[in-house]
């Protein structure tokens, strides 16, 4: 009698650790947009990931996707339950899959410009009306949503040319093969001189909400108080490393009203064959 009540004390001692284990060994899925190489993406964020792991008890784990649709279907499945993505992004799938919007980048707003080469006889935007201009991608935000919003905004009708890269829109402009394209400061910043000094701005859009860290809806409220709090605590200086790989000053509070300025543009759904 007494071995079976050992025995029961025992298997419920097991239960309780294994029930008690498996809620601390809890893991949430980060989802990060694929602008870059995953291998690229996952050394640049890793540090951040192993922070917010450490500061809520809760692992995460990187994610990202092979292409921007891929990453699109997997957000609309809600399988990511975090995710850093585009403004346009965030407002769709706040409203198609839920995603609540946590913070973003403190500091921080996005701003697409249009270039050209810097004899080209072009001096206003208006004169582009009609002809053809290179563009990164359909998916790339900054580089092409939001320019050709603004021109069409504008009336200003023109027929983009997806090149693939902010580098090869730099390209293709500075050697005359397409008469303006589309990019972002910090992109025309980086590339060689011999081609950027044969680039001039033409015109730069307004500036707009920058991407959303969100999270998915069945998240509780305490685990989103932690992972917020993880992330306002980076804004010191002393945890520099962990954000230079991103680029990033800090992390802010967001709110789903951040990004009415994205929803003023009328994007209609987009359709993405490559990013």
């Amino acid at each position: 009698m007494k071995y079976r009540t050992l025995m029961l004390t025992t298997f419920c001692w097991l239960l309780t650790l294994f029930f008690s284990s498996d809620s601390s060994a809890e893991s949430l899925t980060f989802g990060i947009v694929p602008q870059q190489s995953a291998k690229k993406l996952a050394a640049n964020w890793q540090p951040l990931l192993n922070h917010l792991s450490q500061q809520t008890g809760v692992t995460i784990n990187f994610a990202t996707a092979k292409d921007i649709p891929t990453f699109e279907a997997r957000l609309t499945e809600k399988q990511y339950d975090i995710a850093y993505m585009n403004p346009y992004h965030y407002t769709e799938f706040h409203e198609l899959a839920g995603y609540e919007a946590l913070a973003r980048q403190k500091n921080k707003n996005l701003v697409g410009v249009i270039v050209v080469a810097a004899n080209s006889p072009f001096m206003h935007i208006e004169e582009l009306h009609g002809l053809t201009v290179a563009f990164p991608a359909p998916a790339a935000f900054a580089a092409s949503i939001l320019p050709q919003a603004e021109l069409a905004k504008m009336g200003i009708s023109i027929t983009p040319q997806y090149v693939f890269s902010h580098d090869s829109v730099y390209l293709n402009v500075s050697k005359g093969f397409l008469p303006a394209g589309g990019g972002i400061i910090r992109t025309l910043n980086s590339i060689e001189p011999g081609i950027r000094d044969n680039l001039r701005i033409l015109w730069k859009s307004k500036a707009y909400t920058p991407h959303a860290i969100a999270t998915a809806a069945h998240l509780s409220p305490e685990i989103r108080s932690a992972l917020l709090k993880a992330l306002l605590a980076l804004n010191g200086s002393e945890h520099k490393p962990i954000l230079a790989p991103l680029k990033f000053d800090g992390f802010e509070e967001a709110r789903n009203s951040d990004w009415d300025d994205v929803r003023e543009l009328g994007i209609q759904s987009l359709a993405r064959p490559h990013f």
